[in-house]
């Protein structure tokens, strides 16, 4: 079988980098590769094929593979105590690269965990990518190995290595060329700034619907205990099921009914006594597999996650049952700061965006901030309520120029963000403003003005670039739970794009090799 040529010591990333090194890194042995099979009759491989290579490249030029690396072997050599072998650097050095590469991968394909892994166990291609193809056997990551790879660093270290990337994007040679083999160096003085909702996976938060959410989640854990053989006599669970799902059909019902008022209070105490019932058969259950957990075929942390589960439902059913009732029986509105909106979900806020088709989401604010070309310059995920626009801008400005080393040239956004505040704060830094006024009558002035009209003109490709953002690297609804989840998955969609757009940009060594041709 042919091999690859690129055989030996892993010397591509180690030396191409001007980062300095945080820790040493030592060569170590490439494993023999086998060459890609020749694959002709289909563009839509080719194409992908060479969007592959060309983000390969875009690794090792950039130095974000070694940078990586290196957090990488940094985190391991805090966990080791500051002592780490050669036999366990080579393995974070392995396993560094796969996580790279794998998870930008799944990324690129919209793919899930255990898709992902029965991708990668299918292509070729994919394994070349990921560094998962040796000769003989070739061992794929599974969905949980795929899943820690996606969480391998922190979110203040994928920050660093995402601003690495976009300043290898905007650096230029001695000589003036681009050390990606761009044709132009990417300016990132000009900006253009949005925000958006990123929805949590989670359904409409109806008051009454929470309360059934409480009762099929203990029914499916007195369930799965009794399943394991610890049991208390009490009436079939599957009834409190049948019951809490019977009290939702008339609850939907009541608006039909002339007393419809009296009626949805009078259902909502009986779910409230459904709800009642089974929690205390479920505190139950708890106490008797916290007791004996030995009695099951399930080890100590997996009676843990059963007990969890369970705790975290009892904890919130007084919550639940309190805002019930203030809004159907009180009549009485609960501030969205003090609402429960999830069972499962936390740090989600209620975002009224105002808009056809999505008057209010419920999720996170996100805040994007991109270039011309459309690199994301600047991101934030907010955990709690965000501050409006208008707040937003300043600091993120400041992140950007912070990144740059050096003030920005523009800025445009829509009205939201204008405020006499960030028009002084533009003109202090000699930024053209390029924000949509709020006053109709300057608006009608400043359209006369062609770089203002440009600037406003190019910020409609702004909603495009957070469409893509959120429906092909981030999935809609995100499928993450919990803040940092959600958060990471930001992180990782940010880095996937920006390398996803530069490899789509003109190279200056534009030396491609034509399609191969069917005979």
């Amino acid at each position: 079988m042919p091999l690859c040529p690129k055989s030996g010591y892993y010397k591509e990333i180690l030396h191409v980098s001007n980062i300095p090194p945080m820790v040493e890194i030592i060569p170590f042995q490439r494993p023999l590769r086998p060459a890609l099979p020749t694959v002709i009759g289909n563009v839509d491989y080719l194409e992908f094929h060479s969007l592959l290579k060309r983000i390969d490249e875009l690794l090792i030029q950039s130095g974000v593979e070694r940078l990586f690396i290196e957090k990488s072997l940094e985190y391991t050599r805090l966990e080791r105590g500051g002592k780490i072998t050669a036999r366990d650097q080579q393995f974070a050095i392995k396993h560094a690269i796969r996580a790279l590469r794998c998870t930008l991968l799944r990324l690129l394909l919209e793919e899930d965990y255990r898709g992902m892994s029965r991708r990668l166990a299918e292509c070729q291609l994919f394994q070349w990518f990921c560094h998962l193809d040796e000769l003989g056997v070739v061992q794929v990551p599974g969905k949980s190995t795929l899943h820690r790879y996606a969480h391998w660093l922190s979110g203040r270290e994928m920050e660093v290595i995402t601003g690495a990337l976009l300043q290898a994007a905007s650096s230029r040679n001695p000589d003036g060329t681009s050390p990606l083999h761009l044709v132009n160096a990417v300016e990132l003085d000009l900006i253009w700034m949005d925000s958006t909702a990123v929805k949590a996976n989670i359904h409409i938060p109806v008051d009454w619907v929470l309360l059934r959410d409480a009762v099929q989640t203990l029914v499916k854990a007195i369930c799965l205990i009794r399943k394991h053989g610890l049991k208390y006599r009490i009436p079939s669970p599957e009834r409190f099921m049948s019951e809490i799902n019977r009290l939702c059909i008339a609850m939907t019902q009541c608006r039909r009914k002339p007393d419809g008022k009296r009626v949805r209070k009078q259902t909502l105490r009986a779910m409230k006594r459904v709800v009642d019932t089974v929690a205390r058969h479920a505190r139950r259950y708890h106490a008797l597999l916290d007791l004996h957990w030995e009695k099951t075929d399930w080890s100590r942390a997996q009676a843990n996650e059963v007990l969890n589960r369970i705790e975290l439902v009892l904890e919130k059913i007084p919550a639940i049952k309190h805002q019930a009732h203030e809004r159907i029986i009180g009549g009485r509105q609960v501030p969205n700061r003090e609402k429960l909106l999830s069972l499962y979900e936390e740090d989600i806020n209620v975002i009224v965006r105002g808009k056809a088709g999505a008057a209010v989401e419920f999720g996170n604010t996100l805040l994007l901030a991109e270039q011309a070309d459309g690199l994301i310059v600047d991101y934030k995920l907010f955990r709690d309520q965000a501050p409006s626009d208008s707040k937003c801008l300043i600091p993120s400005v400041c992140r950007i120029e912070a990144l740059i080393r050096g003030p920005i040239a523009g800025l445009s956004a829509d009205r939201q963000f204008d405020t006499h505040a960030n028009r002084a704060f533009l003109a202090q830094r000699g930024a053209f403003n390029a924000l949509c006024p709020r006053a109709p009558q300057e608006l009608a002035q400043r359209r006369h003005e062609e770089r203002f009209q440009q600037m406003q003109k190019r910020r409609a490709q702004t909603e495009g670039r957070i469409a893509i953002v959120k429906r092909k690297f981030l999935g809609q609804p995100l499928r993450a739970k919990g803040y940092g989840n959600r958060e990471m998955a930001v992180h990782w969609a940010v880095l996937a794009h920006n390398l996803w757009v530069l490899a789509r940009l003109e190279r200056a060594d534009e030396l491609r090799e034509p399609l191969p041709e069917a005979a």
